[in-house]
């Protein structure tokens, strides 16, 4: 399963975003006592008008803004432009919304750059029935940010916003909108640390707009009482650094200020107490990951490790860049069109053809540095798995599950023009988009793409090669950094069906590899079952194999005591991956 970045798909939800108005009312007012949500019921419908700064949240209240109300598409006129609105909160909002319903990725969306935006803000009319300008680069930066930290954190989220609301069943029956835009806010005064009193006025426009006045008294509030909350928390993290240093100039021989007081965050988190599943249930929503990845992970590596691992699948993903030598770079070429963009880069400490980048994507793409075949966006661990396949110029290689190709492409620029690479994909659309990729970096006359089911394909044709790459179908938890949304989209249920998928590609696999060849067998998964519990059950099956330590091929951190390759996400700082290389005796028949 391929670990390097992947395309941000059309969503029909986006819109851009302007910039942070001023305040119409003094942050004190957002940490008033009336920022919190009383339960006081609502005016009958012919009463007067409330003032604004008197608006109290009901149950009824709460149910109003729960209606949606109906586009009629006849009566909308999506050349409207709504200049109120922030151009980035109604794309991310309308994205968000897409998601969560299965219509999209939460990739980058500045992968497409300015034509990603522009599909964008048409389900943004679509959807919202108005449009806003269009993004220019900062906002399509911050949907980017906005997106994918909602979803990596929507489970942290979605604790705090229910915690804020008078009743449980005001969030479970809220409309899938307004969440979204609540998602936004909380996301923004919590993560990105912008300013509180701008986050609730845009995203109040935003609810109002979108769905009704009564919905964005509903943000105002609920936002209001997470600022005062967080106004406070910051009051005490301010007397709490004061009484330190009087305690340190001071008062070292009299008391410590750590008993007159402790320090303690405002926000309604749950706290790490009781048995090994409480505990676990705590974890998950501090650092917002499904629980059963939690106990998992604490399980096979301890909590004080899991917690790591959410640390880094919850931090910005660092991205590498390939040099694309099939077409005659190198990478001080790369270097050097890096430097003239003052785009900030490391090189790669293990592998010679890479450069790491954690900002400036953006202006990589806008320089077309991917469009004219200079470089590709791949992970490091994706290219020390195509060191353990070690291709050789005249190899006869056959890259199983091929697509979306990134392997592939790695290995046919090891080729230099002799030898060949056939890629074998279920997904004739992929496919498509490989043999694109295969003109642009220069490598068709070594790539031969096949459509076919791998499993069909080993039982129907004698063929034997040299090597045989299987990058299975996996959990895919070594990449959740960059997969904000996979964490949500697998349940444990699903490894059972996975890993008896993965036996039955490894057994096809095996047969198209001739005596003495190679088989390597790789996930970007970091779950022991996929990996080292594979290859055992393989060997029992297929006596006719065994491992060939990678030692050659990658450097010795990276080795495992039983020889197989393995990519740590927290200790190397790249996706988490897996890779065991096997030879076929020589002395058993095929």
């Amino acid at each position: 399963m391929e670990g390097a970045l992947s395309f941000f798909s059309p969503s029909p939800f986006s819109s851009n975003r302007s910039n942070l108005s001023l305040p119409k009312k003094p942050l004190s007012q957002f940490s008033s006592s009336r920022a919190s949500i009383p339960k006081v019921s609502p005016l009958p419908r012919s009463s007067k008008r409330t003032r604004k700064s008197d608006v109290r949240i009901s149950p009824k209240t709460a149910e109003r803004s729960r209606i949606s109300r109906p586009l009629d598409s006849k009566k909308i006129n999506i050349q409207k432009l709504n200049a109120e609105v922030s151009p980035h909160r109604a794309v991310s909002a309308v994205r968000l919304l897409r998601i969560e319903q299965g219509g999209a990725f939460a990739d980058l969306l500045n992968e497409k750059g300015r034509k990603a935006a522009e599909n964008e803000m048409s389900y943004v009319e679509r959807t919202l029935g108005f449009r806003t300008r269009d993004l220019d680069d900062r906002d399509i930066r911050l949907v980017t940010d906005v997106v994918g930290g909602s979803v990596r954190w929507r489970r942290y989220l979605d604790h705090l916003i229910m915690s804020l609301c008078n009743k449980e069943r005001m969030f479970t029956d809220m409309e899938p909108l307004l969440l979204q835009i609540l998602r936004i806010g909380f996301f923004e005064i919590l993560k990105l640390g912008m300013p509180p009193y701008a986050v609730v006025d845009e995203n109040v426009k935003l609810a109002k707009a979108a769905l009704r006045p009564g919905a964005g008294n509903l943000v105002n509030a609920v936002l209001r009482k997470l600022v005062s909350l967080k106004v406070r928390d910051c009051m005490l993290h301010t007397a709490f650094a004061l009484i330190t240093v009087l305690y340190f100039y001071f008062c070292a021989f009299l008391f410590s200020p750590f008993f007159l007081f402790q320090e303690k965050d405002s926000l309604p988190l749950p706290t790490l107490e009781g048995d090994d599943h409480a505990q676990a249930r705590a974890l998950a929503v501090i650092h917002s990951h499904p629980v059963w990845m939690v106990r998992r992970w604490t399980k096979f590596v301890g909590q004080e490790e899991a917690v790591r691992l959410m640390n880094w699948n919850n931090s910005d993903p660092c991205f590498s860049l390939r040099v694309n030598t099939a077409k005659g770079f190198k990478r001080v070429d790369l270097v050097n069109r890096l430097e003239d963009l003052m785009v900030p880069y490391e090189l790669s400490s293990c592998m010679d053809d890479f450069v790491r980048i954690h900002t400036g994507m953006q202006i990589v793409i806008q320089a077309g540095l991917l469009k004219d075949g200079i470089c590709s966006v791949q992970d490091e661990s994706a290219g020390l798995v195509v060191s353990v396949v070690g291709p050789q110029p005249g190899d006869a290689i056959i890259d199983c599950c091929a697509a979306p190709g990134g392997k592939t492409l790695f290995m046919a620029s090891c080729l230099r023009g002799k030898g060949t690479v056939m890629a074998i994909d279920i997904n004739r659309g992929r496919l498509r988009i490989l043999k694109e990729a295969c003109k642009l970096l220069n490598v068709t006359n070594v790539v031969i793409t096949t459509h076919a089911d791998l499993r069909l394909y080993a039982e129907k044709h004698n063929v034997k090669v040299d090597k045989v790459l299987l990058d299975a179908p996996c959990s895919g938890t070594g990449v959740l950094s960059k997969r904000a949304d996979l964490r949500w989209n697998r349940q444990l249920e699903d490894l059972e069906q996975l890993k008896h998928l993965q036996d039955e590609l490894l057994d096809a696999a095996s047969m198209l590899v001739k005596p003495g060849g190679i088989l390597v067998y790789s996930t970007c998964s970091i779950d022991p079952e996929e990996n080292e519990e594979r290859v055992a059950a393989f060997l029992q099956r297929h006596p006719e194999f065994v491992v060939h330590p990678v030692h050659p091929y990658v450097p010795p951190d990276f080795i495992t005591d039983k020889g197989f390759f393995f990519s740590n996400p927290v200790k190397h700082r790249m996706d988490g991956s897996f890779a065991a290389r096997l030879v076929r005796s020589l002395d058993y028949p095929c």
